[in-house]
């Protein structure tokens, strides 16, 4: 690896660690940076579960991405020899005739995706688990499931580093200059320079360029709950149950995997958060709120214990698209970010996409800097 690499990638979440892979097969040397480890705790990428989905109403290019990053996913897991998908299908509760479940349902037909379409008893029968309320229709994706996260990036790193690309754990500070940024400054004092720098650092993209993002990226305080089972229950392990998100009611679930419990996550748009100073203690009020939803939807878990709880963030932008664009200031700069909740199980198409911009390959408008507005209405789920 030269002194200077032709890109510099900031950030070792699920962005940057396939951004820096996928830029590194193109035949480019590339330094991959982070102040604290890939997938670590506080990243937007931490943590040890992720849904992976292809349902995502009329947003066509979040179907395609995703069925392109499963595809790349599974390939990752088996050269690695790491068993890091479970299979649990993922099944989508709805009201009778709900626009979101019609626009899924239209676009997974179009794209080829199996799905089968639940009728309030066909739920009944094959998941009784489930409490339907006033939901009366599903969507179920066969061969959709779980990433297991925080080893599915370190997954990626160390294959990245496999091919030469150089990890280096160091901080970047906030860049200087105009139009070309010529050198990073690092938090130990040295520095780093190359042709090209990516930053996909989640929330810390707002803190390293605060006059442009600052004001549209929106960070939120998201808690997430595992409750336990009663002993020998088998009703809550794959594949007698599948993990499901309820998008009316803000909550979606996963089974138990690896005896960590069932977890249950508040979709939702919380607080607002810093991710260097907030408080990542779970609170009482998050809690009585995913007991509640997860009650509501699992009445076995009204009396359940809980056995492990975390406080993660999303990065959002406006209205949930990704923020994948060229810096307006700098040249050779490159802004990844924007996940909003939803950005993990795309991390293979991301890097795919940001090694396509930067050969000139066709932009997708949504995407843009100019597109992300202050006012933080979400319409991506």
């Amino acid at each position: 690896m030269p002194r200077s690499p032709d890109v510099v990638v900031v950030g070792a979440g699920v962005f940057g660690a396939w951004t820096a892979y996928r830029l590194r097969r193109t035949g480019r040397s590339v330094m991959l940076l982070d102040a604290f480890g890939p997938g670590n705790s506080r990243a937007s990428s931490g943590g040890e579960s992720r849904v992976i989905r292809m349902g995502y109403g009329d947003k066509a290019v979040y179907s395609r991405w995703a069925l392109e990053s499963i595809k790349q996913w599974q390939t990752l897991f088996r050269k690695a020899r790491r068993p890091l998908f479970a299979k649990t299908g993922v099944l989508f509760l709805a009201p009778a005739d709900d626009p979101l479940i019609n626009a899924t349902e239209a676009t997974l037909q179009r794209l080829g995706v199996p799905i089968e379409s639940l009728s309030r008893d066909d739920i009944a029968r094959r998941f009784p688990q489930f409490e339907l309320g006033s939901l009366t229709r599903g969507i179920l994706e066969p061969d959709s499931g779980i990433i297991f996260a925080r080893r599915a990036v370190d997954s990626v790193v160390r294959r990245a580093i496999q091919l030469g690309v150089d990890w280096r754990p160091a901080a970047a500070t906030r860049p200087a200059g105009d139009r070309r940024l010529v050198e990073l400054a690092l938090s130990d004092g040295t520095s780093v320079s190359a042709d090209a720098f990516v930053f996909a650092c989640g929330p810390w993209l707002a803190k390293l360029f605060p006059d442009l993002l600052a004001p549209l990226l929106h960070i939120t305080r998201q808690e997430v709950f595992f409750f336990g089972g009663e002993p020998g229950d088998t009703r809550f392990v794959p594949p007698a149950m599948p993990a499901w998100i309820d998008f009316r009611g803000g909550v979606y679930g996963l089974p138990d995997l690896e005896a960590r419990g069932l977890k249950v996550a508040l979709d939702t748009h919380g607080p607002r958060f810093d991710p260097d100073h907030g408080d990542r203690v779970p609170s009482a009020t998050a809690l009585l709120a995913a007991r509640r939803l997860a009650a509501e939807r699992i009445p076995a878990l009204r009396e359940a214990r809980v056995l492990d709880a975390h406080v993660c963030q999303y990065t959002n932008t406006s209205n949930g698209d990704f923020l994948i664009d060229r810096h307006p200031g700098h040249d050779n700069v490159w802004l990844v970010g924007g996940g909003s909740g939803h950005g993990f199980k795309h991390g293979p198409a991301v890097g795919a996409y940001v090694a396509a911009l930067m050969d000139g390959g066709r932009a997708e408008p949504q995407f843009g800097v100019a597109t992300k507005e202050r006012a933080c209405a979400r319409e991506i789920f």
